[in-house]
């Protein structure tokens, strides 16, 4: 009988790993998961641990320590029963924040994977190591991207791409030595059943404006609205990286978790602006318009999350999803399309923004 998973997961407190833990202890009743947490985060931890079901949260371990520290900031004792004992890493920690300088990024993005690596490699019974990557490793490259390709000759945009790429790198080198997974979801989006969201980054940030604006003047889309706007729920995301981190299939190889047939940014502008009883003005400021407009002195600061969020629904990219798709057949796993689930993105937002308010 296959020894019952002890999976350690790092990323802690983001929504997607949190999500991880519980779709893991949820599969075998023996399931185990160890939390790596940053000491500031171990109130939210304890927090996290008492929102489990008692049968759960008894399964869950939090030790504190730093992904991108020699041997995780971890103790050696602590280190040393981590390694004889951790079957399965996933190793879902990032930092986003584009604002970030080089060294943080680099720190937590590069280091960071080197250092759930290196766990990984010191753990005697390891059966998988599934990375979260990003299709955004793909950096400004057009057209059709494959999940087998990674260095193309791409250049980034911002140091969030390229320090995702060096991570990317580091797995991939590593795939001779470790049964290793990666993962590239698009852009991340509320729970399809609740809108539950940790961040409002991305296209969030501007439909944030649609959203929550208390003038209902027309707003205008910011570029052409032709490129493909590709968008994943969340729950779908940690359905998925379940499946592919239990199957032997999927050892040595790279997904893609995109909607296979995703609308323009305008269909999405279109709908949320019908849904939250806006306007759209029938001419749209063009990308380099919005861009410069965006980069004028005073602002440059301020908008850059805005001004990739444009640059990201104008980015005519097509992520193609064979390895996903062949290995989800049968399971009924298929990517809900965004018009589903939009009301729920909505409806999240603005009792998020009514909470922050109060």
């Amino acid at each position: 009988m296959a020894e019952a998973a002890h999976t350690f997961v790092t990323g802690f407190p983001r929504l997607l790993p949190r999500r991880v833990v519980k779709s893991f202890l949820a599969r075998s009743p023996d399931a185990r998961a160890t939390l790596l947490v940053r000491e500031k985060h171990v109130e939210q931890a304890q927090g996290f641990l008492t929102s489990l079901l008692p049968s759960e949260s008894a399964r869950v371990k939090v030790l504190v320590g730093d992904v991108a520290n020699l041997h995780l900031g971890l103790s050696t004792p602590e280190y040393r029963e981590l390694a004889a004992s951790v079957t399965d890493v996933v190793h879902a920690a990032e930092w986003s924040e584009l604002s970030a300088d080089r060294p943080l990024m680099v720190r937590v993005n590069v280091e960071g994977t080197r250092g759930a690596l290196e766990l990984a490699g010191d753990c005697r019974n390891l059966r998988r190591f599934t990375h979260m990557s990003t299709v955004f490793v793909a950096g400004d490259r057009v057209g059709v991207i494959a999940e087998d390709e990674l260095a193309s000759g791409q250049s980034f945009r911002n140091l969030y791409e390229e320090t995702r790429f060096e991570a990317e790198l580091l797995v991939r080198r590593a795939m001779g030595e470790l049964p290793c997974t990666v993962l590239r979801p698009s852009i991340v989006v509320g729970d399809s059943k609740s809108g539950e969201i940790d961040k409002f980054e991305g296209p969030y940030a501007i439909a944030i404006v649609l959203v929550t604006s208390p003038v209902s003047v027309p707003v205008p889309l910011p570029g052409d609205g032709v490129a493909p706007l590709n968008v994943v729920p969340i729950d779908w995301v940690v359905q998925v990286a379940e499946k592919l981190h239990f199957d032997a299939r999927a050892v040595g190889r790279t997904f893609h978790l995109v909607d296979p047939n995703p609308p323009s940014s305008r269909r999405v502008w279109e709908l949320v602006a019908h849904r939250t009883g806006r306007k759209l003005p029938r001419m749209s400021l063009g990308y380099k318009l919005t861009d410069t407009l965006l980069k004028l002195p005073g602002l440059e600061r301020l908008t850059r999350d805005q001004r990739m969020a444009i640059a990201y629904v104008n980015h005519l990219s097509f992520y193609s999803s064979r390895n996903t798709l062949e290995l989800l057949d049968g399971t009924g796993l298929n990517c809900p399309h965004i018009e589903s689930y939009l009301d729920k993105l909505i409806e999240y937002v603005r009792g998020e923004f009514r909470r922050r308010k109060e």
